[in-house]
């Protein structure tokens, strides 16, 4: 059986998600493209066979969610202990992303769940351009894997992979990506899928801000 996907994200409200493209963009356009960010990785993981699809939200559910996702909320906690809540939550093989890449698409999840399925590894992990990871998959549900890995810094991925090998877990590397936290991000990742949601709703901002 495939292993399951997970997403863990934030529900887009103004705000409360992607406050770092604040500025040049507003509160309210930053939650605008934070949707379509989100609405295209849900898109991506919908359109991907795997053994089950689970969602951990901070906050409401919109009509941006696709039909057969499970929706859990996120444990308290810093990302760190939502991340272990969300693979506490699970059992089996399973593979998380997050919002911030929604370049994604059901070509690369399914390479990246051949790779956990198949793989001799123990776990696989996705780094970002800017330190962190976009993805990160373990054949056994560890929580203890995200204890002690600081997070949102320049070393992270780093500090994460150093932490599975702790574990005394190998681990397959996926494709390197850039992830959307600057208005230059936000460019750059637009441009890498320029027909989805996101860069759509990017241009017709870029030209506001």
């Amino acid at each position: 059986m495939l292993p399951k996907l997970l997403v863990i994200a934030k529900a887009p409200v103004a705000g409360h998600s992607k406050t770092r493209l604040c500025p040049p963009c507003t509160p309210d356009q930053a939650a605008e493209l934070a949707e379509a960010a989100l609405a295209d990785t849900l898109e991506a993981v919908a359109g991907t066979p795997c053994g089950g699809r689970l969602l951990f939200l901070d906050g409401p559910v919109g009509d941006w969610l696709p039909e057969g996702f499970e929706v859990f909320d996120q444990v308290e906690g810093g990302l760190g202990d939502r991340l272990a809540g969300a693979f506490a939550q699970t059992d089996g093989p399973a593979l998380l992303i997050g919002m911030d890449t929604p370049q994604v698409d059901p070509a690369l999840l399914s390479g990246s769940l051949t790779r956990l399925a198949e793989g001799e590894e123990q776990a696989v992990l996705g780094l970002c351009e800017d330190g962190g990871y976009w993805a990160i998959g373990m054949k056994t549900s560890r929580p203890d894997a995200f204890e002690g890995v600081p997070m949102s810094v320049d070393h992270t991925g780093a500090a994460q992979l150093e932490r599975l090998h702790e574990l005394g877990m190998s681990v397959g590397m996926l494709p390197e990506l850039r992830d959307v936290d600057y208005f230059e991000d936000a460019r750059q990742v637009a441009s890498e899928n320029p027909a989805g949601r996101f860069a759509n709703a990017f241009l017709a901002m870029e030209m506001k801000v």
